[in-house]
């Protein structure tokens, strides 16, 4: 995770401004491919980037499954922060459609997968995306945004990214945090270390989801902290990526 992953097949833009744009990675063989959307994490900060995903995209390139690694405005960046860094994700999951026929990519065999901050941005951007996807895949996800502030653990951050505290801005809150959307509409995923801060929320939540009428399922990993889900030398990314590969077979 240290060493920069090889370069992708392609970096492609998705918009016009510098950071719209996300690394797609291709298996062997013709096609068509079954598709993994990855939203990196870093809680919404310029300072982190799509690089350290791409260990897992390759991973996931060598196991039949194509990756569009998707770079996206932060806080920091202009027009990064609240809503700029959601439409990104919004849009460059709309933009597969336009990656499929060039690369013989799987419309129909597609899941989001994102981890951390990523996997907010993932669970929000879903319902409104013109693909099918077969799931939402959040890897220790920030599932519950007034709960976090309240912790402290992400130092302020969610009130950077929202403009304001919950109090001050109720609608952004509520329209920012995956817990205020239930019912989730897309089959989920809910993959969390339960040694992770995040282990808490996600199983809270994952509860309330399937009481709300949910397709949604929590997947514990006993003894994992946050980061060994993206690592592919970690027996923790085994478990993901047997999970995902299952939701395209």
């Amino acid at each position: 995770m240290d060493a920069p992953p090889p370069d992708p097949d392609a970096r492609v833009a998705y918009g016009p401004e510098p950071l719209q744009f996300g690394d797609l990675r291709l298996p062997a063989g013709a096609g068509p491919h079954p598709v993994a959307v990855v939203v990196h994490g870093g809680y919404w900060q310029a300072i982190h980037n799509l690089t350290h995903a791409g260990h897992l995209c390759v991973d996931l390139a060598a196991h039949g499954i194509a990756t569009w690694n998707v770079e996206y405005r932060r806080l920091g960046d202009p027009g990064g922060g609240w809503p700029g860094t959601l439409d990104d994700v919004r849009r460059a999951l709309a933009h597969v459609e336009l990656l499929a026929g060039e690369h013989r990519l799987d419309v129909g065999r597609i899941v989001l997968l994102g981890h951390s901050a990523g996997g907010q941005l993932a669970l929000l951007a879903a319902p409104t995306s013109p693909l099918r996807l077969r799931a939402v895949v959040s890897l220790a996800g920030v599932v519950d945004l007034e709960l976090l502030d309240a912790g402290g653990a992400d130092r302020g951050l969610v009130r950077r990214l929202l403009g304001g505290a919950p109090e001050e801005l109720p609608e952004r809150w509520r329209d920012a945090s995956p817990r205020e959307q239930l019912p989730w509409p897309v089959r989920t995923l809910l993959v969390c270390g339960t040694e992770d801060v995040h282990w808490g929320p996600n199983e809270a939540t994952a509860t309330a989801a399937r009481e709300a009428g949910g397709d949604v399922e929590l997947v514990p990993l006993p003894g994992a902290s946050h980061f060994e889900l993206i690592d592919p030398a970690a027996a923790e990314w085994d478990v993901v990526r047997g999970r995902i590969v299952e939701l395209l077979a």
